[in-house]
């Protein structure tokens, strides 16, 4: 019994070592927490953080820019890792006393940078009350910034505290324990952000001068506009009445040779290949720019033939039309150069000329370049059609190269002159049974009378 109590005795005070031994351990190699858990604790804002406060504070104005610049997330990640000191322009300063030209251009979406680098150059990665600034008349203090930009604490010789070009008007306005936001009259604007918005406003500046287009021509003079001279009220016309009348076809006849002549003040070639050019790229006259330049020297008269002044209208047929020309049309020797002689007009006409034209007058002829042949213009269904029966054709791709010297308008037919589709329909006569003129019975009578006589051969009517 007494060995037994001795054991006891002796195993108590090792078991309270052992537990001695395992707490201190344990508090020297506490249990490691796990990473996830401490991220998100990391990752968390306390409601009392100075990012919050400045969201909820009355510097509505800042933190709206702060949203709108998407750097909450940025904001968030400076709260976790430093004290923060703000210095808050007020409500008035961003809403009335802001540049509005300015204010437009920090929100527009490709400033973005700009606006944000505004924003962080308000921000100091550290804590400074108003008791750290610098006293009297004592060298200013510099702070890098969150945007890479510093700032000057100084006093001013009134002994109120100024932050950059800004004087902070409401010191230690709010304070939090991870930051302080001080509140200042006016926004501070870093150089690069001045910098950005008058390279931007120059630029607007140069590209909202508005473009000189090309001179206007006159279509009743086919002479380049003149702007016009100022009138004083109850003066005579300017123009007289016969040039101001709308143009017809009998008031718009074929221009005379302009002053080009042989000096060639009209670059007459140049604008004839520009319109066959165009005729290429705009499609489906591929045909009628083959005839112009290889099959004829077409291309070269009228090149001359602006050169020299005039102004030409050409009548394109589109590629179907000129498929239906038959090898006996196009084989005889001129016969290609006269059919484009017929589809030119040596007047300036538009589609809307010409429309309203038909429309005032019904029918208009126009002369050509295939002389006498003239060309009818009419209006049907709601376009001009040319030409007269199954020969005719329509107006089909409008105002397809118009320059003031030439107009080129697309048609979905060939047209030929009156005289040569009768000529046509002559030329296949229908085989037609001749009659003899029946007699009357008084002529019959007079005839068996003669004959009795022996005096009928004298009357061929009698035989």
């Amino acid at each position: 019994m007494d060995s037994l109590s001795n054991g006891v005795s002796l195993l108590f005070p090792l078991l309270l070592l052992s537990l001695s031994l395992s707490s201190a351990a344990f508090r020297h190699n506490p249990l490691p927490k796990s990473s996830s858990s401490s991220a998100a604790a990391a990752s968390q804002i306390n409601s009392n953080s100075i990012l919050v406060a400045l969201l909820d504070s009355h510097y509505t104005e800042l933190a709206e820019l702060v949203e709108k610049a998407l750097l909450l997330q940025t904001l968030e990640d400076a709260v976790g890792k430093h004290n923060l000191t703000i210095f808050a322009p007020r409500n008035e300063a961003l809403e009335r006393e802001l540049d509005p030209e300015f204010k437009r251009f920090l929100l527009e979406p490709r400033n973005l940078k700009s606006l944000q680098t505004l924003l962080m150059s308000h921000i100091v990665p550290r804590r400074i009350g108003s008791v750290e600034w610098p006293e009297g008349s004592s060298s200013p203090l510099r702070h890098r910034t969150l945007g890479d930009v510093h700032v000057d604490l100084r006093n001013s010789d009134a002994g109120r505290k100024i932050v950059g070009s800004a004087e902070v008007v409401r010191p230690d306005d709010v304070v939090r324990p991870d930051g302080v936001i001080h509140g200042i009259e006016r926004l501070l604007i870093p150089r690069s952000v001045q910098e950005d918005f008058n390279r931007r406003r120059n630029l607007q500046a140069i590209s909202a001068v508005l473009p000189e287009g090309a001179p206007e021509v006159d279509p009743r003079t086919h002479r380049l506009k003149k702007p016009a001279p100022p009138v004083s009220v109850g003066a005579p016309p300017v123009l007289p009445i016969y040039d101001a009348l709308a143009p017809g076809p009998s008031i718009a006849p074929a221009p005379a040779p302009g002053p080009g002549g042989p000096h060639h003040h009209f670059d007459g070639e140049r604008q004839v290949k520009d319109f066959i050019q165009t005729l290429l790229h705009y499609g489906g006259y591929n045909e009628m720019a083959d005839i112009l330049v290889n099959l004829t020297s077409l291309a070269t008269e009228m090149g001359r033939l602006v050169s020299e002044g005039y102004v030409l209208t050409v009548l394109a047929p589109n590629d179907e039309a000129m498929a239906k020309l038959t090898t006996e049309q196009l084989s005889e020797p001129g016969a290609p150069e006269q059919i484009i002689y017929y589809h030119v007009i040596p007047e300036y006409q538009t589609e809307e000329s010409m429309y309203n034209a038909v429309r005032r007058f019904g029918k208009v002829r126009y002369q050509t370049l295939r002389l006498p042949h003239a060309m009818v213009a009419q209006e049907a269904d709601g376009s001009v059609k040319f030409g007269q029966g199954e020969g005719s054709a329509y107006l089909f791709d409008p105002d397809i190269y118009t320059d003031g010297r030439i107009s080129v308008q697309g048609i979905d037919g060939v047209l030929f002159p009156l005289e040569e589709e009768k000529a046509e329909k002559k030329s296949n006569p229908a085989l037609k049974v001749a009659t003899k003129p029946r007699r009357g019975k008084l002529m019959e009578l007079t005839c068996s009378m003669l004959g009795a006589f022996g005096q009928d051969f004298h009357f061929s009517s009698c035989q």
